[in-house]
C-alpha cells in the first residue's frame, strides 16, 4: 500500500509539473483547463494539492535512510549522534515532500545499498559504500593524505579538509545525486559525522533550487559551522554544485 500511495502522489507531482511547464510556455491557466477538459477551478486544486516538484530529487519513493553502525569492542552496536541527527533531518525534508521512508544500518563491511530509492549517510571511514560512491562522481573525489580524509575538486585540484574533527569550527562534507537503474541514490558524506549532519542542514534549504528535471546527477562540496555542541550553525556550498544533465 505504501507503495502505490508513493506512486500515487508522484503522478499528482508530475500533473502540476506538466501544467507549471505549460503555463510557462505561454498557455493562460484557463486555456490549459479548455485542453484538459476541466475546470479552471480544478487546476487550482491539482496546483495546491501535489507534492512540490522537488520531490522528484529523491525519486519516486519510498525512500531509505541509511547511517552507519558502529560496532564497540564490547560487542555492542551504536551509532553517532550527528549521524542520527542527520537522519532525522533527512527524514524530516522527505515527509514535507510527501515520501514515505524507512531506515537501515549500513555495516561497516557494507560495498552497497539496499534496491529503491536511497539515502546514504556516512562518512568515508565508515564503511567502503561511502568510498565506492563518491568514486563514481565526475567532479569531485576523495583521497587520503597523511591519515586524514579530504574532497578533491577535479577541475582546479583544490583540496578541502575537516579542520574540526573533534571539536567546534568547520567542517566541510560532499553531497551527490545520481540516477542510476531506475531509482535514486542520493550519498551525503561528511569528512567527519558532523560534516554529513552539515550536508543534510545545507540540503534541507536548497533542495527546491538543486532540482531541475533534466538533471541527472549533482555534487557539490559543503562547508558548515559547528559549535562547541556539535550542532550545525550555518550551512553553504563552497564547491559547486556541478550537474550532469540529459
Amino acid at each position: 500500500m505504501t507503495l502505490y500511495q508513493q506512486r500515487a502522489a508522484e503522478l499528482a507531482r508530475l500533473r502540476k509539473e506538466a501544467i507549471e511547464e505549460a503555463h510557462r510556455k505561454g498557455l493562460s491557466y484557463t486555456e490549459i483547463a479548455e485542453l484538459l477538459g476541466i475546470t479552471k477551478g480544478r487546476i487550482s486544486q491539482i496546483k495546491s494539492g501535489a507534492p512540490p516538484a522537488e520531490r522528484a530529487f529523491f525519486g519516486v519513493g519510498p525512500v531509505a535512510v541509511g547511517i552507519p553502525r558502529r560496532d564497540t569492542e564490547t560487542g555492542a552496536t551504536d551509532f553517532d549522534a550527528s549521524d542520527r541527527a542527520a537522519r532525522q533531518l533527512v527524514e524530516k525534508l522527505l515527509a514535507r515532500l510527501s515520501l514515505a521512508s524507512s531506515r537501515y544500518e549500513i555495516a561497516p563491511d557494507a560495498e552497497e545499498v539496499p534496491a529503491g530509492d536511497t539515502v546514504v549517510i556516512c562518512d568515508p571511514g565508515s564503511a567502503p559504500v561511502a568510498q565506492e560512491l563518491l568514486a563514481a562522481d565526475e567532479a569531485l573525489s576523495l583521497e587520503k593524505a597523511d591519515g586524514e580524509w579530504c574532497l578533491v575538486d577535479k577541475a582546479t585540484g583544490r583540496r578541502y579538509s575537516s579542520p574540526a574533527a573533534g571539536g567546534s569550527g568547520v567542517d566541510i562534507g560532499f553531497l551527490g545525486r545520481h540516477e542510476e537503474d531506475g531509482r535514486v541514490i542520493v550519498q551525503i558524506a561528511g569528512v567527519t559525522s558532523a560534516g554529513s549532519h552539515g550536508v543534510a542542514h545545507w540540503l534541507d534549504s536548497e533542495v527546491s533550487a538543486l532540482y531541475e528535471p533534466a538533471v541527472r546527477s549533482v555534487s557539490a562540496i559543503v562547508e558548515s559551522d559547528i559549535d562547541a555542541d556539535r550542532a550545525i550553525t550555518d550551512s553553504r556550498a563552497v564547491a559547486g554544485p556541478f550537474t550532469t544533465r540529459d
